[in-house]
């Protein structure tokens, strides 16, 4: 019986708050056996993951799956380089927009749809930290406005009864 919907095994927050996420895209992965086991378990890290482009060819580096526990001597390396698999457009499309300007591909979330393993990339560019602060300084911002919101509509509820 196939999978329907999508289940998320793992997500990389830091990517969201180290970069300006610019564009996003849906790349398979091209794995081994074990590896798929071994996600299905829910196991894997993208701490230290990203992407490059060599040859025409999009490749996933620093992508942590763990050996499959029940595997045999066929197991997987860890932390091997895995490849991205985007149509010729899009792999074409990101070349040049990473070698126009400071850009970087990073790996954002890497989760089941339909049963297959996807993973989504991020055209992105490096924030500086003074553009981490206004974004935490807006984030609270906007969090107070929803509280000050909310007791505003509670206390509207009491008056009206």
């Amino acid at each position: 019986m196939k999978e329907k919907g999508r289940k998320v095994i793992a997500q990389n927050r830091r990517a969201r708050h180290d970069y300006a996420i610019l564009d996003t895209y849906e790349a398979g992965v091209a794995l081994m056996g074990t590896e798929v086991k071994s996600l299905r378990l829910g196991r894997a890290s993208l701490a230290d993951a990203f992407a490059t482009i060599d040859d025409g060819e999009v490749w996933l580096r620093g992508l942590h799956i763990p050996e499959y526990t029940h595997g045999s001597w066929t197991n997987h390396e860890p932390r091997r380089t895995r490849k991205l698999l985007l149509h010729r457009r899009e792999i074409e499309s990101l070349i040049g927009k990473t070698r126009e300007g400071g850009l970087t591909l990073v790996p954002l979330a890497l989760y089941f749809n339909e049963g297959k393993v996807k993973c989504e990339v991020a055209l992105a560019k490096g924030k500086k930290s003074y553009d981490k602060r206004q974004d935490l300084a807006k984030r609270d911002a906007d969090r107070e406005v929803q509280r000050a919101f909310g007791r505003a509509a509670k206390g509207r509820a009491r008056e009206l009864r």
